[in-house]
């Protein structure tokens, strides 16, 4: 009787913390997408950059977004992820626009008088509402608007992290 109590305690905790995986895994998702700032680019000029943004469920060739609604940004940073590393001191200012395939594009996420000499920053998100359309879409496109306090003396790729939080559709 005592090993029966033991199983059933056993299975339901691991039956309620794989729930909880799963709803975090389900509610907070994250898009990356890459920015290469060349040396070619002018300080002091804005300088506009689109990519394709991937998530991890289009690593794994499958997309979940159709159950989920009231998706809205909850987390935008900005790393720098060259091979001889560097840092965002370059940096005069970012906005960060998403769309679905080029259309619909809004601000999430912006920072201006960047004043850091680290190799990551967080961004100030700009929650003007719900992102459903954007984020449901096949092709989640980030455009990155950047402007330079000084020319670069090499090439820097950045990265561009965004997190977004929504529910379960019923």
């Amino acid at each position: 009787m005592k090993n029966i109590w033991l199983m059933t305690a056993a299975v339901s905790a691991v039956v309620v913390s794989c729930g909880t995986v799963q709803s975090l895994v389900q509610n907070t998702f994250p898009y990356t997408a890459n920015v290469l700032v060349s040396t070619g680019v002018p300080a002091d000029k804005e300088v506009s950059s689109t990519a394709t943004a991937t998530n991890v469920q289009t690593w794994f060739g499958g997309n979940n977004n159709a159950k989920i609604k009231d998706v809205r940004i909850s987390d935008a940073k900005i790393s720098v992820v060259s091979p001889s590393g560097g840092n965002l001191s370059a940096l005069k200012s970012v906005k960060v626009y998403i769309s679905s395939n080029g259309t619909g594009e809004k601000l999430v996420a912006s920072r201006s008088n960047i004043t850091t000499d680290s190799s990551s920053l967080n961004l100030d998100i700009n929650d003007t509402g719900y992102l459903d359309e954007v984020v449901k879409s096949s092709g989640l496109t980030v455009r990155t608007v950047y402007e330079l306090k000084n020319q670069t003396s090499s090439d820097m790729n950045l990265k561009i992290a965004l997190n977004f939080n929504s529910v379960p559709a019923s």
